[in-house]
């Protein structure tokens, strides 16, 4: 087969082997992927930072464009397919990545969030996979989800009802058109509406919610907010940083299990596209451990295998020493992630009681 130019998002693990041998591998970090980088290539591969349309493609030899991500907002797939290059991206890559951070969240900022009534919106990879996880593990779960149904989702509801949930966990990917756009659903007008002490979760898209309204509302301490994604990424508002319980660096999903699945999804559709087959996985490594002593908890295992505050104490303090500079900060925080294991990757030892052991088996740690 002929060799191609390959050029890819260097955030995007395991690329050089996985891909090498189809010929040359070019890594760049996302935002600097543009129309002069990829002038020369046959296949692309990006994260969600790099936007690709008629602009950035116009003029290019590429056929193919991969996207490790599960959302598709960055991509103008009408474009692609007009053009007759073939586009796939990895819906579910990190879903149970996500489900961890945002149980992670849970333990770190909201005691006793077991006894309390969890709003889900968007259910679909993440947000079904952590519905599905809390519906285990005995909790309150409302959802909202316009293009699903209660055979889908037996706890479905009224918009309405789910912004009366204790927490809302959002997970709606970014629209601006359709019957059901989302970029604002969430806006001052709605913000107003959740009550007193409502504990806000964002890790799907940034502009879901309108971050302005939310910082007027945050400064009138009316809400509480955690919040992985941010508008005008990486750009964000140093001010809203200021005011949230807890801000990361769009790094939910960031699993090595999760990251490593989305470059092994799209090599899959590439070696179906190139009818190539598909290189084996690697090795399975052996599982970390986790001692548990008298009187564990749940959250204090979940946070030993994970705890986002360390995350938002590395944000807060790069984006204090940026010198001006957050946007670039902001990206050196997720080139420069360290390597984070999903719960599935830490085997517990100890005599955890039948209740904790249960739960935890439900989270997906080796018991």
């Amino acid at each position: 087969m002929t060799a191609l130019t390959i050029v890819a998002d260097e955030n995007m693990p395991a690329i050089a082997e996985l891909f090498g041998e189809f010929g040359r591998v070019i890594t760049l970090p996302g935002r600097r992927i543009d129309r002069a980088a990829v002038a020369g290539a046959d296949v692309l591969l990006v994260r969600s930072v790099t936007v690709v349309n008629r602009t950035l493609l116009a003029g290019s030899a590429v056929k193919f464009v991969g996207s490790a991500t599960i959302g598709t907002d960055h991509v103008d797939t009408d474009y692609l397919a007009e053009r007759g290059i073939a586009f796939a991206h990895a819906p579910g890559c990190n879903a149970r990545a996500v489900a961890d951070y945002m149980t992670a969240v849970l333990c770190a900022c909201e005691p006793g969030w077991r006894d309390k009534t969890l709003g889900i919106v968007g259910c679909g990879n993440v947000g079904g996979g952590l519905y599905r996880r809390l519906k285990a593990l005995g909790v309150d779960c409302r959802c909202y989800d316009p293009f699903l149904d209660e055979r889908q989702v037996p706890d479905l509801t009224t918009f309405e009802a789910v912004l009366e949930a204790d927490v809302l966990c959002l997970h709606a990917p970014l629209t601006r058109s359709g019957p059901y756009p989302t970029r604002h659903l969430f806006d001052e007008a709605v913000l107003r509406r959740l009550r007193p002490g409502t504990l806000l979760i964002n890790a799907g898209r940034g502009a879901v919610v309108d971050n302005r309204a939310l910082l007027a509302r945050l400064g009138e301490g009316a809400l509480r907010a955690v919040l992985d994604v941010w508008e005008n990424e990486p750009d964000i508002d140093p001010d809203l940083l200021e005011r949230v319980a807890l801000g990361t660096p769009h790094i939910a999903g960031y699993s090595l299990e999760g990251r490593l699945a989305g470059t092994r999804m799209v090599l899959a559709a590439f070696c179906r596209w190139r009818d190539a087959p598909l290189p084996p996985p690697a090795p399975a490594e052996a599982p970390a451990v986790i001692r548990v002593e008298p009187g564990a908890t749940l959250a204090s295992v979940v946070l030993s295998a994970y705890d986002p505050r360390r995350d938002g104490r590395h944000m807060r303090h790069a984006l204090a020493d940026a010198d001006g500079d957050r946007g670039a900060a902001f990206d050196r925080l997720r080139k420069h992630y360290p390597v984070r294991r999903e719960f599935s990757h830490f085997r517990v030892r100890g005599r955890p009681g039948g209740e904790l052991l249960a739960a935890l088996k439900i989270l997906g740690f080796r018991v």
